[in-house]
Parts: C-alpha cells; structure tokens; sequence
C-alpha cells in the first residue's frame, strides 16, 4: 500500500501548494491519470472483491469472447485478446469504476459490415483491416474527448438506440443460422441472402447440428431460470459440447471451434496505407459513435446505482486509447457491455481492478490451457448468440413506444428496418441525423400558450386559458412563449403570434410573458422586432415582461436592446398588466369597466 500512500502525499503536496504550475500538475495527474485518483482508496476488503468479481467476469467473458470473434468474422482468439487489453486500458483511464470494455455484439457485426465491403472476410488483407478500422474509431473516439464533446451522444435519441440494437440483433441471429441448422451460406451475403439461401436449402438441414444448438440455448435457459448468477452460457456450451461429443458430431458434419493458439497476443500493425484508410474512416466515425453511445450509457445507468458521478469526456479518452493502443494487440473494436459490466457491479467490484483481474485471468487461460474450445461445436456456439441476440432486444420499451408514441414509433421503424437494408454504418448515421432532427423539430416549434390570471389580482397565477377555461380581456392577449427565439424556430413563433393577434383591433395590446424563453438570437431579435413594426402600423402596442437577466445580456452584447425598446419590458407580469389596463382604462374602454382586468 505504500505506493497509493505516495500517491496520497502527492496530491497533497500539489493542492497545498499556490503556483499556476502544480495546479495544472494537479489536475493533469487527476483528469489524464484517472487510476491515480481511485488507486488510493484501495484496500485489502478492496482488492478480495475485486478479485471475486474479476474471476466472475472472466468466466462470463470467455464464452463471449469467443462468440464475439466469430460474429465479426475474426478467428475465436482475437475476441478473447479484445477481452484482455481492452478493459485493462478503459478501466484505467475511463470514469467509470465499474463499465467493463471489450468486445460487444453490435460493434462485432458493425465491423464485419464496414471491413467486408473493403475486404472479404476470408482474404490476407481482412484482418489487417480490421485492426486499422479498431485504430481509426480510438483515434476518432480521443479526439471527441480532447475536444470535450462528451455531451454529443445525448443527441441521439434512446429510441434510435433501442431501434439499432434490435435490428443488430436480428442481423447478428440471422448471420449464425446456417451455423444452427447446418446450412451453407455465401460470405458477406446481405439480411435478405442469407434467408433467401437458407430457404432454398430448407429440405437439407443437419439435424444434429440443430438439436446442439437447442440442447445449448434450452439447457442455459435452465440454469438462468435456477440461478442467474451463475455462468448459463459457459454451462450450455458444455452441455452442447457433450451432446455433440456423445453423438460423434464432427463425423456427422457439425463442424467445431478449435483450438486456440498458445501464447498471449502478439505485436500487430494495422495497415496504414492511404487506400484502406480512406475506405474506412467513415465506418470508423459509425463505429466510434455507436461504441461511445453503448459506453456512456452503461457507465450512467450504473452510475445510477452506485452513487458515482460520471465524466463523459473521460470515457471517451478511456473508450478511444483503449481501441488505439489496442489496435495494436490483435484485438478489434470493443466498448462497453452491459452483461459484464452488470454482472461486476452485481459480483460486488469496487474498482476497475476487478477487469484487470478478469483480464489476468483470461491470459492464463491461454496460456495453460489453450485448447479449451478445442471441442467446441459452432452449433453450440451459434446457440449461444442466439440467446445474446435476443437480449439485445428491449422489448419492454419497443412495446411502449409503439403503443404511446406516433412520432418515436416512425423514428424505431425506420431505424430498424435501415439496420437489416442498408450497410449498418450508414444506419447508425441516419438514426444520429434522426436524433437531431427529432431534438430540431421539438426545439423549432416551441409552445405558445394563451395565459390569464386565475384570480381578480392583475398577473398573479397565470394559468393556460384553455386548459382551466378562463376569462380573458377581448382587448388584450397574454402569450407566453415556452422555447428559445433562434433561426429555427422565427417561422413557428411569427406565424402563431400572427394567429393570437388576427382577433384584436386598433388600440389594443399583446403582453408576451418571456419566463420560458432561455436565449434570442440575432434571427430572433430581428424577427421580434419585424412583429413590433407590423403590429405598431395596426394601432396594437406589444409589451414583454419577465424576461431572464441572462436573456437581457445577451441581448445587450449582439446590440438589439435598445432597438427592442427598453420601455416595452417590464420586470414582472404585475407591472405589465398594470399599465396595460391603466392605459386602457384612459382611454375609456368600457369592457374594462366589468373585466377581470379593471383598475377602476
């Protein structure tokens, strides 16, 4: 412990110190150096969690690892070294103490989709590919980070997510039934091909490849349904792996997994050449998003259980050296996994030492005994994602959606259907500009409500006309605009200010109750300045009241506050009402003398 004990005295030393110097050492060694800061809060009850918990991820991981691997198209060992260097390296400098990183179901299929239309998945230049799409995401996902653009992946919506995620699903199920009923299919065939193949040869399944996959996916339904906590889908494999040892699998043509190689991975170089960096990057950027996406909202939904606050740029720094470095490694691109990470959390982790621990773990496994899949059929092994594929989809929330929303329902289908008929990165692109159309549309066409007083005292408790059936002055129209004034919405607002105002005639007034608007910009400004003028030459006077003070800078700052007219502002609704109906009564309206709105 003494070296967390050094650690201790260093920060101490660098807060207690005054200089513009130690302080930027301070935070250097706190925001570039996360592991320094939670490495000190080790402590022996620490670490034999820890340990636990990372024996637990290990067995968890291995299976998947594996099944990973095969569904990017990647030989079963590059998924397992995913497994090891990519977790160590997120742990250490991501936010989270508890996400666990490495290969994923979405992001395999993502990258066999990406590489395979460069290279077939079978040639000498795949897997060279691979690794330099697994360096371009890194790079792509550091500089996001760098730039502190950790609040970008709020703009897409958790509709296009769970819509994503469930057409990933479907193409990662579909991609592992010729494994399931025993069925050759050509590679790199599209959604369609591949049922279109399978179909046609429908008459020819092996039956002892389809009764592995079952026994794997009914005997690990089992177990779960027992114990969940316990590691149902190593338990299949080795239920499938049995049936198909005591049936003689491999002389009835169900093919197996192999043996992985002996020894720990090895120093790779991607291929840097211009040609296949051009022909990657836009799948990288795909790749990027959807790994920070998967990343930053497992860390969150943790985070929510746990109590511990997260640094969404720092998981981009941890997300995007771990696929950088680990590029490197013969390992492709990984983010988070719900499972493992869950399953962590769940096993009582308390830092990230516990997928270092995994990890470790996994490296002896190579190590010594590196024929543990040697007797793997890939029957069981498709029965396992399966089951993956499966949990993929958020059926909870797709239920919900169709049957609540019109709007995100179209948003889901359309992701989804994009995801099985297009090439995955474009479907991950069409769901970002969804996001922010959906996020532009709400925030173009902001609320105007027609408002008056619930009681007799002028601007105390307005309230929507509509909504409690009030009273209102037929001289007069209260609007409060629930929305900012910038460009994309001016259009909205100047046409249903032009509908409140049609009812009222020369002499009368608009008070515009300015409490729910954050910031006007210049195209707002203009626009309100354009609805003065045109009402002014109809004889109607325009007032605004409680406008933010930090509305009022800004305004102030781009020059139009005193184009506005300082006069036509008052500080609170009161104040307004009252010299509107002061003004009117001056000018002997004679409604005024029984509405609500009487002074007199």
């Amino acid at each position: 412990m003494e070296q967390w004990l050094f650690f201790a005295s260093l920060e101490a030393q660098l807060k207690g110190s005054g200089s513009r110097f130690t302080q930027r050492q301070y935070i250097f060694f706190t925001r570039c150096l996360p592991f320094l800061v939670w490495g000190r809060s080790l402590t022996r009850h620490s670490l034999v969690a820890d340990f636990l918990a990372g024996l637990t991820g290990a067995v968890i991981v291995l299976p998947q690892g594996v099944a990973y691997a095969l569904i990017a198209g990647l030989p079963p060992e590059y998924g397992l070294y995913t497994a090891i260097v990519t977790p160590v390296i997120a742990g250490l400098f991501g936010s989270s103490l508890h996400l666990v990183s490495g290969p994923t179901a979405a992001i395999s299929i993502v990258v066999l989709s990406v590489v395979s239309n460069v290279f077939p998945p079978n040639s000498s230049e795949f897997i060279p590919a691979v690794l330099t799409l697994t360096f371009l995401t890194g790079i792509v996902q550091l500089l996001l980070g760098f730039a502190k653009l950790g609040t970008l992946v709020n703009f897409i919506s958790h509709t296009v997510v769970i819509g994503f995620t469930a057409g990933a699903a479907v193409l990662i199920a579909s991609s592992q039934m010729k494994y399931v009923l025993g069925l050759p299919v050509p590679t790199n065939s599209s959604f369609t091909q591949t049922w279109t193949a399978l179909a046609q040869q429908f008459g020819e399944i092996n039956f002892y490849a389809l009764m592995i996959a079952l026994a794997t996916m009914l005997s690990t339904l089992l177990l779960k349904r027992i114990n969940p906590r316990l590691p149902t889908m190593l338990f299949g494999m080795i239920v499938g792996s049995l049936l198909c040892w005591l049936i003689d699998g491999g002389s009835q043509g169900v093919p197996l997994v192999g043996s992985l190689p002996d020894g720990l991975p090895g120093f790779a170089v991607p291929d840097f050449s211009f040609d296949t960096i051009h022909a990657l990057l836009p799948g990288a950027v795909a790749v990027a998003i959807l790994g920070l996406v998967e990343a930053v909202t497992i860390a969150r939904a943790i985070a929510m259980r746990s109590g511990q606050r997260i640094d969404g740029n720092q998981e981009f720094i941890g997300q995007g050296l771990s696929n950088a470095v680990a590029s490197f490694f013969s390992c492709y691109a990984g983010s988070g996994s719900f499972t493992r990470s869950g399953v962590n959390y769940e096993s009582g982790a308390q830092t990230p030492v516990a997928a270092i621990i995994a990890a470790l773990t996994l490296v002896l496994i190579l190590i010594l005994i590196p024929e543990v899949t040697s007797l793997l059929p890939l029957p069981a092994m498709a029965g396992a994602i399966l089951l993956i594929a499966w949990g993929l989809i958020d059926r909870l929330h797709i239920r919900h959606i169709l049957r609540h929303n019109r709007q995100e329902s179209v948003i889901l289908l359309v992701t989804f259907t994009s995801t099985l008929i297009i090439e995955l990165e474009f479907a991950i692109y069409l769901g970002v500009i969804l996001s922010l159309v959906l996020y532009l549309r709400r925030t173009s066409r902001p609320r105007l409500i027609e408002v008056a007083p619930k009681s007799s005292t002028p601007g105390l408790d307005l309230r929507s006309v509509s909504r409690y059936n009030l009273a209102t002055c037929p001289r007069m129209k209260i609007v409060r605009i629930d929305g900012s004034i910038f460009f994309g919405a001016t259009d909205y607002i100047q046409q249903s200010l032009l509908d409140f105002t049609a009812p009222l005639d020369r002499g009368d007034h608009l008070l515009i109750v300015c409490s729910g608007i954050n910031f006007i910009d210049m195209t707002g400004a203009e626009m309100l300045l354009q609805e003065i003028a045109r009402l002014k030459a109809e004889g109607i006077m325009v007032k605004f009241c409680a406008l933010k003070n930090t509305v009022k800078d800004e305004m102030l700052t781009i020059g139009y506050w005193e184009a506005l007219g300082p006069v036509n502002f008052f500080n609170t609704p009161e104040e307004a009402l009252s010299t509107i109906t002061h003004n009117l009564n001056k000018h002997h309206c004679k409604v005024c003398r029984s509405c609500i709105f009487s002074t007199s």
